[in-house]
C-alpha cells in the first residue's frame, strides 16, 4: 500500500516541482497539492494523508502553525528556504526537514525515512521475511533494513518495504546520505535506498570489487571508466572525487592495474 501524501506551499514553482519528485517516486501517492494553507486544513483533515509536504513560510497561516492543527496520524516533511526552522520543526515531531533548493536525492531519503516510520508502527505493512530456503551463505546481521549475503555475488537489500536481491556485478557504486544509502545500479533508473550505514555496507562488499573513495561514495572498481589528474573517478553519470583519506590505497590499486600510471 503506498504512502499518501498533501503538498502545501504557497510558491507554485515549488509545487510543481514537489509534485514530479512524488510522481516518480515508487510507493507514494499524491492526493492534492495547495498553494493556500488555509484552504488546505479542510482536506488534510477529511483525506487525512500519511504524509504532508509542507512549507513554513507561508501568508496568513505559516507551516509550524498548520502542523499544530493536523492530527499526529499525519506526518510532516518540511520544505522551506531558511534552515533556522530547523529547530523547531523538532517540536512538532517532523520526520525531515528538507531546505530549499531541494535535490531528488534528499527527497528520496525523506521519503524512504517516512516509509520506515511507518512500516514500524504498522504491523500489517511489513514485508515478508525471506524464505528459509533462500542460500544465505554470508549472513551478516546489518539491522531491521540491512543487507544479507544471498549466495556469491549477490546481496539482499530492504527496499520500499520488501527484500530486493540484486546482483553486485551491476552495482555502479553507492552513495550515503546520514543513515541511509542509495545503490545505484546499471539496470535501474532510479537508485535502490536502504537504511543501513556507509560502514556496514562497506563491510558487507567484498574488497575485491569495491573501494570506498570518501566518505559518502563506494565504487565498483571494474565500472570505472577513467580517473583524471585531480583523482576524479568517471563512473556512470557521476563524478566522484577521490578525498585524502581514502587517496593512497586508491592510488596503490591504480598503480597495480596500469604500472605506467599515476
Amino acid at each position: 500500500m503506498p504512502l499518501t501524501c498533501i503538498i502545501v506551499d504557497d510558491e507554485p514553482l515549488a509545487v510543481k516541482l514537489l509534485e514530479s519528485f512524488v510522481n516518480k517516486t515508487p510507493g507514494l501517492q499524491l492526493l492534492a497539492s495547495f498553494t493556500d494553507s488555509v484552504e488546505a486544513i479542510n482536506a488534510i483533515k477529511e483525506q487525512q494523508p500519511n504524509l504532508l509536504l509542507l512549507d513554513i513560510q507561508m501568508p496568513d497561516l505559516n507551516g509550524m502553525e498548520l502542523a499544530h492543527m493536523i492530527a499526529d496520524t499525519t506526518r510532516i516533511i518540511f520544505t522551506t528556504a531558511f534552515k533556522e526552522y530547523a529547530f523547531e520543526s523538532y517540536e512538532v515531531s517532523a520526520l525531515d526537514f528538507l531546505l530549499k533548493p531541494i535535490r531528488y536525492n534528499k527527497f528520496l531519503a525523506a521519503i524512504e525515512k517516512a516509509k520506515e516510520w511507518y512500516l514500524s508502527r504498522t504491523p500489517q505493512l511489513q514485508a515478508d521475511p525471506v524464505p528459509e530456503s533462500t542460500p544465505q551463505t554470508h549472513p551478516s546481521p546489518l539491522g531491521r533494513s540491512g543487507g544479507v549475503w544471498a549466495g556469491v555475488g549477490t546481496i539482499f537489500l530492504r527496499v520500499d518495504g520488501e527484500f530486493r536481491q540484486i546482483q553486485l556485478a551491476n552495482v555502479l557504486y553507492v552513495s550515503g546520505m546520514k543513515d541511509y544509502v542509495m545503490f545505484y545500479m546499471e539496470d535501474e533508473k532510479r537508485p535502490l535506498i536502504t537504511h543501513l550505514t556507509m560502514k556496514s555496507v562497506e563491510d558487507m562488499l567484498p574488497p575485491q570489487q569495491f573501494m570506498r573513495v570518501n566518505r559518502s561514495y563506494i565504487v565498483a572498481l571494474d565500472k570505472i571508466r577513467s580517473v583524471d589528474r585531480n583523482d576524479c573517478i568517471y563512473i556512470g553519470q557521476e563524478i566522484i572525487r577521490v578525498t585524502d583519506a581514502y587517496r593512497e590505497a586508491f592510488l596503490n590499486y591504480i598503480n597495480s592495474k596500469f604500472p605506467g600510471g599515476k
